[in-house]
């Protein structure tokens, strides 16, 4: 059984020009597939994987940041959390007798990373080499149960 359709001219417009983008993309993807957009492609450039390891008296913290540089880390300490902010900048330019190419990404992006302990905020320090963060912070010192006895008066 068939259904009829109604042809409006906004429909009729919106699906050949489905039509057309389709013909276009199928064709043209694979003569310059490095200026093919993906969204989620886009998303990951400006992620940071980070890592987390408890070891008995601190906690270890690996950031990757590939290309940023130290001045444009921030890094935010609280007794039970880490928070790292970093912007990153980078432009690449290509000339050539027969064309100029020049593409730039700007971005922000920020992580937070809760321990399940306090952490010593003098003593944590951060260290970044080869684009990769390394945070250790100390848990803090616990008072060890001691054993007093009481004076009865």
């Amino acid at each position: 059984m068939k259904f009829l359709i109604k042809k409006t001219p906004d429909r009729f417009i919106r699906s050949v020009n489905d039509e057309i983008s389709s013909i276009l993309n199928r064709n043209f993807d694979s003569f310059f597939p490095e200026y093919i957009y993906n969204e989620e492609a886009e998303c990951d450039k400006l992620a940071m994987p980070v890592e987390l390891h408890e070891k008995d008296n601190e906690y270890c913290v690996k950031a990757e940041l590939p290309g940023v540089k130290k001045e444009d880390l921030d890094i935010d300490i609280d007794k039970n959390h880490i928070t790292i902010n970093a912007k990153k900048e980078e432009e690449n330019k290509e000339d050539t007798k027969s064309y100029r190419k020049s593409e730039f990404r700007y971005g922000e992006f920020s992580r937070t990373i809760y321990f399940p302990a306090e952490i010593d905020v003098e003593k944590t320090d951060a260290h970044l080499e080869h684009g990769i963060l390394k945070i250790i912070a100390p848990k803090v010192e616990k008072e060890t149960d001691k054993v007093k006895k009481l004076t009865i008066k």
